[in-house]
């Protein structure tokens, strides 16, 4: 469907000679998986995250089911988030990011744990599933405990945008959960959509509401159609602009990649296999605070996290970095250069160094960039580099095209302000 619509496909996981959308993983990971880049209106796509709804399908996700009467007890001596029974966050319906390490301490899987009343769900990169599955299952001795790989039987979709909870409570059947129309970050529900069941999360990653679907893979086309039928304008804007359809209010578009990594990097939201990846420690994520509790009992993978927790810090630590926008610029109009649209700051690559002021010694990397909209389109990065460099406000050069960058560290990964409580 997406190739019939003319969508660019990008592939996603191990180097296949072409563009790929992160890091490679180890090579006993799965073939390369094709995303949908972008329908080609990115700035449409991405102005449907910010003002409306952007509706993107996630082939690259899995979706891994544990059942069993000692499943909460397992996970919670496994993970390093705290799974505990008592927890207001742990009732049926709620949902938490928590890694999964292994002995070394190194990140085997970054998973979102949806709690529901007879089972939990634990979602991650289809990558990292088949990892994660054997390396829990290895643990698993007399427990009442069984896991699976429902990643064949489940696809997962995604809404990003302020109306997106309008759009599932207009258009949903409720099952069980949560109330849709009022669904907060960490909050789940079961739906009706097109008479297929869905499990809904809130899960925001781009400043605005972020809802994630899981549905069966018999049902996802049907899915995706029925949401662009509901949500996506079909009449001429001069034809909307007074009307009552539920789609001219609802401005849903269909999207990709592209335009959800822009909105994500401004978001703060570092990715798996992107940001960091399957050789990072916890603490040098930039997200080790809402995925690893440090009052809970033993897990695998503690004692190294423990360790560097009381030691401080971290060899390396991600930080967002923000371009100055008074960069020089080389606009092809001379009369373009007060516009940073048309003058065109130049954009760091990933993998690009992070050299100080006073030497070109390196002390990091680029591991995801933009030109953000929301910060008068300059770059905007994610870096890991040195600890005890990390400091807010600290500037360094960053190579882009032929161009070095002078880009400064800012107080938090997110750079835009946060919307996405309404």
């Amino acid at each position: 469907m997406h190739d019939q619509a003319g969508a660019l496909l990008l592939p996603y996981g191990p180097d296949s000679g072409g563009e790929s959308t992160g890091p490679s993983p180890a090579q006993t990971a799965p073939e390369p998986i094709n995303l949908v880049g972008t329908y080609g209106e990115l700035e449409l796509e991405y102005a449907a995250i910010r003002k409306g709804c952007l509706l993107v399908d996630l082939p690259n996700r899995a979706v891994l089911e544990v059942t069993g009467s000692d499943r909460l007890d397992f996970l919670n001596r496994m993970l390093t988030q705290e799974l505990r029974p008592g927890k207001a966050w742990l009732e049926p319906f709620t949902s938490v990011g928590s890694f999964w390490l292994n002995r070394k301490g190194r990140i085997d899987a970054d998973l979102r744990v949806l709690v529901l009343p007879d089972r939990i769900l634990l979602e991650c990169d289809a990558h990292a599933a088949q990892r994660a599955i054997d390396g829990l299952s290895s643990f698993i001795i007399t427990e009442d405990v069984t896991l699976g790989d429902h990643s064949q039987t489940t696809h997962r979709l995604a809404m990003h945008g302020p109306t997106s909870l309008k759009l599932l409570e207009a258009v949903s059947a409720p099952v069980s959960g949560h109330a849709v129309g009022s669904l907060m970050p960490g909050q789940v529900t079961i739906i009706k959509l097109a008479e297929i069941e869905v499990i809904a999360e809130r899960n925001d990653q781009t400043g605005e509401i972020g809802i994630d679907l899981i549905c069966p893979t018999s049902g996802a086309r049907a899915v995706y159609e029925f949401l662009l039928q509901k949500g996506f304008p079909h009449e001429h804007v001069h034809e909307r602009a007074g009307s009552t359809d539920l789609s001219a209010s609802i401005r849903l578009r269909p999207g990709g990649w592209h335009a959800f990594n822009i909105a994500r990097i401004e978001g703060g939201t570092p990715l798996y296999y992107i940001d960091f990846g399957p050789s990072s420690l916890p603490a040098e994520t930039g997200v080790i605070d809402n995925r690893v509790s440090f009052t809970k009992g033993c897990y695998l993978g503690q004692e190294v996290v423990a360790r560097m927790h009381a030691r401080g810090h971290s060899k390396r630590k991600l930080v967002a970095l923000l371009a100055d926008p008074t960069t020089p610029r080389s606009p092809s109009d001379p009369d373009d250069i007060n516009d940073p649209y048309l003058a065109g700051m130049p954009q760091p690559v990933s993998g690009a160094q992070v050299l100080p002021l006073e030497s070109d010694e390196s002390v990091g990397v680029i591991t995801s960039s933009t030109l953000s909209p929301m910060n008068a389109a300059t770059a905007v990065c994610f870096a890991a580099i040195k600890n005890d460099l990390a400091t807010p406000g600290t500037k360094f050069r960053v190579p882009a095209e032929s161009e070095l960058l002078i880009m400064t560290v800012q107080p938090a990964l997110r750079t835009v302000p946060l919307r996405s409580r309404q």
